[in-house]
C-alpha cells in the first residue's frame, strides 16, 4: 500500500508543478522576466514540496524508518526527472539541450534545488514529525 501512496502523492506534486509552471509563464514572466520568474517559481515550488512532504509525514512518517523516508524522496526524485525529461522531450517536443539548461546554476537556473528538495524534504519533514 505504501508504494501506491508514495506515487499518488508524487502525482499530486506533478500536477502542482504543472500549475506552478503555468503561473510562472502566464503571470510571473510577463512582469519580472524569465530569469526572475524561474527563480521565484522554483522557490515557490520548494515551499509547495515542503507543505506536501509535511502532510505526507503527518500521515505516514510515524510508521516509516529514516531509510524508508529516503526511499520516498528517491522515488519522488526519480519520478520527477523521468517525467520532466519524458514529458518535456516526447510530449512538449523540447530538445534535450533546453531541458538540461534548467540545471545550469552558472546561468541562474536553480531547478536543481527543486530536485534536491524533492529528495530531502520527505526525510526532513518525517524527522521533524517524529520529534514533534
Amino acid at each position: 500500500m505504501l508504494p501506491l501512496r508514495v506515487f499518488a502523492i508524487w502525482f499530486l506534486l506533478a500536477v502542482l508543478a504543472i500549475a506552478n509552471g503555468t503561473v510562472r509563464v502566464k503571470l510571473l514572466q510577463p512582469r519580472v522576466g524569465d530569469a526572475a520568474a524561474h527563480v521565484m517559481a522554483s522557490l515557490i515550488f520548494i515551499a509547495v514540496i515542503a507543505v506536501v512532504a509535511g502532510l505526507f509525514a503527518r500521515w505516514m512518517a510515524p510508521s516509516l524508518s529514516a531509510g524508508a523516508l529516503w526511499a520516498v524522496g528517491t522515488t519522488w526524485l526519480v519520478a520527477t526527472v523521468l517525467f520532466e525529461f519524458g514529458f518535456g522531450h516526447w510530449v512538449m517536443g523540447h530538445p534535450w539541450s533546453r531541458l538540461l539548461a534548467d540545471y545550469d546554476l552558472t546561468r541562474g537556473r536553480v531547478w536543481s534545488l527543486v530536485l534536491v528538495a524533492t529528495l530531502v524534504l520527505p526525510v526532513v519533514m518525517g524527522r521533524l514529525r517524529l520529534r514533534g
